[in-house]
């Protein structure tokens, strides 16, 4: 099949009829009709049973459908692209981060940067760090942000803002003088909110607590240092997390405290080393980082 038969077959797919799929297309319904002939007379099959002016998908269709559908999205994507270079679009920056960095550092680095840029096109996603570097090698993103170093040989990570491991309770957990100071394994006590079992987080924290003969129990287990942010929010436990998430967290539904023994986290810029970044880019990644190193200054002075 030809690109022209993919385009024509998804939209006939997707509206059911030779008029509504030459509507989508803007061509007349003789072109349509004549690209699904080609193309049915290439497979040597008819892919549509033709009832009172309305197409029904044979079985063929759907399972070539299912198969083309990713290539008709690659083809939508260059079409939109051809149509932004035509409009002399400024430069588009695509950013994918891990969630928590997406919610506790984005907002307020994304809203300074767009005083400087205000017509760049950003692209925004979240995916986690095996995600993301698979996303840079392949060219489908510009930059990314994590917590963890991917120590792969085609992505660079240089690291922007560190602050150091926190454990977060309910407000009015702790007294003042108890805020002032760190806290270990033997001091977590009430409900505990873990972390998954391959989170690196997590396994700092257990294996802290195994060294010092503490035994942890989690009845609650969270897969994004988000959730477990909001669980602790909402008083439904204690839980440690890495430092941004921790402070961006509400000064009064929450107390913070620095875990003992003191470990840092790093926020790494990553970047695949065959692609040089952007100037706005470049310009994006100096505010995140200038945002999450005010974030936490900013928490460590309240």
């Amino acid at each position: 099949m030809r690109l022209r038969h993919i385009e024509v077959f998804h939209a006939i797919m997707q509206v059911g009829t030779i008029s509504g799929a030459a509507q989508v297309l803007h061509i007349s319904q003789p072109a349509v009709t004549k690209v699904l002939q080609h193309a049915e007379l290439q497979l040597g099959m008819p892919l549509f049973e033709r009832v009172r002016g309305k197409l029904y998908p044979k079985p063929e269709a759907h399972r070539l459908f299912a198969e083309t559908e990713k290539l008709n999205r690659d083809l939508q994507g260059i079409r939109r692209l051809a149509a932004s270079l035509k409009g002399r679009a400024v430069e588009t920056v695509r950013l994918v981060s891990t969630p928590t960095i997406a919610i506790s550092v984005l907002p307020q680095a994304m809203t300074a940067w767009r005083r400087d840029f205000e017509q760049t096109r950003c692209e925004l996603a979240t995916y986690h760090t095996s995600e993301i570097v698979n996303a840079l090698r392949l060219g489908e993103a510009d930059l990314a942000l994590s917590l963890q170093d991917p120590r792969h040989p085609g992505i660079v990570a240089e690291p922007i803002a560190h602050g150091m491991l926190t454990v977060m309770a309910p407000a009015g957990t702790w007294s003042a003088q108890e805020c002032a100071q760190p806290i270990g394994p033997a001091g977590l006590t009430g409900e505990l909110i873990g972390l998954a079992d391959n989170d690196p987080i997590g396994e700092i924290v257990v294996a802290a607590c195994e060294a010092q003969g503490v035994q942890p129990v989690f009845r609650t287990v969270v897969q994004t240092y988000q959730i477990a942010r909001s669980l602790v929010e909402a008083g439904a436990g204690t839980a440690v997390v890495d430092p941004f998430t921790a402070a961006s967290a509400p000064a009064d539904k929450v107390q913070r405290r620095l875990w003992e023994p003191a470990m840092p986290v790093q926020l790494y810029l990553l970047t695949a080393n065959h692609a040089p970044l952007s100037h706005g880019a470049r310009a994006l990644a100096n505010c995140i980082a200038a945002t999450a190193r005010a974030l936490l200054e900013e928490k460590a002075g309240a």
